[in-house]
Formats: C-alpha cells, sequence, structure tokens
C-alpha cells in the first residue's frame, strides 16, 4: 500500500502568532506530527510512505530542511491557495498531485495531520488507516465525544428568546442523538475523492473515535498554554503519549 502523508501550514496565524513555528513542550509543535508519522512507518515496514510539508511559510520550510535529520518532500504554496478562504482539501489535493508527478506513485490513501494537533497516538494513525482501507467511505476522519447535545443542552438566540439549536422534546441527554465533535486531527481520504473536487460532506463519511483531550483547536493564547498543562499530565500518566515526545529526538538533526 502506497501512503502520502500531508502537513498543510501557512504564514503566521489569526489567533496564535506563528502558531506554526511555537515550541510545546520543549520540541517545536509540528514536530510532534512529524513523530507520530515515523512511528507508525517504523511498525509498519510493508506500507510505503511518503511525507510532504506544503507550506508558503519561509521559516516552517526553514526549520524543516536543517532541524529534521527525517526525509520530509516539501511543496512551496501556491499564493492562490494561501487565501483565508482556501478549503484545506484543496492543499492536499496539490499536494497528492504534485507528489504524484514527482514520485511517479500512485497513492492508495492521503492521509493528512493537522500540523498544531500534538496530542495524538500512534494507534490513532493505525486505526484511521485500517478504518479508510476497510471501509467504503470517501473520506474517514477523526472525533471525540461531544461535551453539548444540540438536541438537549445547547441554544441559539432567535427573535422569540433562546431556544435549543434543534427542536426536540428529550428530556434527558440519553435520550438524544449520540453526537460528536470533529477534532481536526487526524484526516484520510480516497485519491479519487479529492481529485473529484468534492467537499468533504459531498461524499460517504466515516469517522474513528479519538481520547477526548479537552482542547481541540489552538485558537487562542489561553488554548496553547492549557493545552500544555493536559500535555503535561498525559506524557506523564499515559505511555502512548509520552512515547511520541520521546521519539522528537531520535528524529532532529
Amino acid at each position: 500500500m502506497n501512503i502520502l502523508f500531508t502537513i498543510c501550514g501557512r504564514a503566521g496565524s489569526k489567533g496564535i502568532k506563528n502558531k506554526n513555528l511555537r515550541d510545546f513542550l520543549g520540541y517545536p509543535l509540528p514536530f510532534y506530527t512529524i513523530s507520530a508519522i515515523d512511528l507508525y512507518k517504523k511498525r509498519n515496514p510493508n506500507v510505503n510512505c511518503d511525507i510532504v510539508l506544503n507550506t508558503d511559510s519561509d521559516d516552517l520550510r526553514k526549520m524543516f530542511k536543517e532541524r529534521l535529520k527525517y526525509k520530509v518532500d516539501i511543496i512551496d504554496r501556491e499564493q492562490s491557495l494561501g487565501l483565508d478562504n482556501t478549503p484545506k482539501v484543496a492543499v492536499i489535493l496539490n499536494s497528492l498531485n504534485v507528489m504524484q508527478e514527482r514520485k511517479l506513485i500512485e497513492y492508495d490513501m492521503v492521509v493528512d495531520l493537522d500540523i498544531t494537533s500534538p496530542l495524538r497516538r500512534v494507534k490513532d494513525v493505525s486505526n484511521l488507516i485500517k478504518q479508510k482501507t476497510s471501509s467504503k467511505a470517501d473520506v474517514v476522519f477523526s472525533v471525540t465525544n461531544s461535551r453539548r447535545n444540540p438536541y438537549f443542552n445547547m441554544v441559539k438566540k432567535t427573535e422569540n428568546g433562546y431556544e435549543r439549536v434543534i427542536e426536540s422534546s428529550f428530556n434527558a441527554r440519553q435520550e438524544a442523538p449520540e453526537i460528536f465533535d470533529m477534532n481536526a486531527s487526524l484526516y484520510a481520504y480516497s485519491p479519487k475523492f479529492l481529485e473529484s473536487g468534492k467537499g468533504i460532506f459531498e461524499g460517504i463519511c466515516d469517522v474513528i473515535e479519538m481520547l477526548d483531550t479537552a482542547v481541540l483547536d489552538l485558537d487562542h493564547e489561553n488554548d496553547f498554554e492549557l493545552m500544555q498543562i493536559i500535555a503535561e499530565y498525559l506524557f506523564e500518566n499515559y505511555p502512548e503519549f509520552k512515547e511520541i515526545r520521546n521519539n522528537i529526538g531520535d528524529i532532529l538533526v
């Protein structure tokens, strides 16, 4: 099986300044993603894996080139793919097209790992790939159990005051449909689906569940600080999370 791992990172950041370059408990945030891929590759030597960074950041390119002893292809992102309203799936498709031409390989799967998600385990990556391989879905992505439910304890403002997001008569959360949060950590795509130009939810979707680590997105400085506190606890108490951080030292120059 041929897998293309994509890592997409823009220059700058709207919420946290230079988020993609920040240190997270002693190591640059993107290297947690590289470490997870490295460990997956080591445990699956029969799978042919290529890794590509797609970025318009000179600093990020320099970081990958100078600090990693690990082979990562780099694509200089086109200006048209670096706009605020550019869907990430378009950048992933560009990565696929460039790498297929560069490597002369037909990939069986494209796996995108969010560059700012340090709290994942190797088994999460493995579960994603296994689910995509066995499923008929066009896209498989990671989720966590939702802490709130739009049928029960989420509200919206209306002309007549606040009402449930979705009208219902449920009296207990357990009665409402099960809801999940997309945690934006892992996605696996069929190359043909990417090439169709469709959005994620225009295809057949499937999911894998990950451990809820409380912080889903790094949008504000307090998110970053809170995630580091949670990470310290996980690294101390869960070996599967700690091994990702420990492995970073092995992939640096």
